[in-house]
């Protein structure tokens, strides 16, 4: 994957993750699309808030600058736009809202960086294991 598009999918990937928390606390409530939308938008806006408070297109996949930052901004910034826009906010929600999104933004990273640190250590043993099978 060339370096320009990583940026891209890292922030593709953040929109499918906030929308599918969005989904899955929709799919407990009985509300159509206008009700998704309503709930959707101020998750979106406060993730792309994230990404440009955060310059998370420099480093997409970090998890302590760019990660622990997306997550917080996406959090804070959408309750913030929910209450500015007469949608509730109860303490369970928020509680749901944080732990679910840490999950979900923190969450992916993780996982690519550790599939990123097994691939590199697999590489180094089988170039390690070629040199030692040349030298003798």
């Amino acid at each position: 994957m060339t370096t320009p598009r990583l940026p891209a999918l890292a922030l593709l990937t953040d929109a499918v993750l906030v929308t599918a928390f969005v989904l899955i606390g929709r799919a407990s409530h009985s509300e159509g699309l206008l009700g998704t939308l309503v709930t959707l938008w101020p998750f979106l806006v406060a993730l792309l808030g994230g990404w440009l408070m955060t310059r998370a297109w420099r480093a997409p996949l970090s998890i302590v600058w760019t990660g622990l930052g997306v997550w917080a901004a996406t959090v804070v910034l959408g309750l913030v736009l929910r209450v500015a826009n007469g949608q509730g906010v109860q303490l369970s929600f928020m509680i749901v809202t944080t732990i679910v999104l840490g999950v979900f933004l923190l969450g992916w990273r993780g996982v690519v960086l550790l599939i990123a640190r097994a691939r590199t250590r697999r590489a180094g043993l089988l170039a390690a294991a070629k040199r030692m099978s040349t030298a003798g």
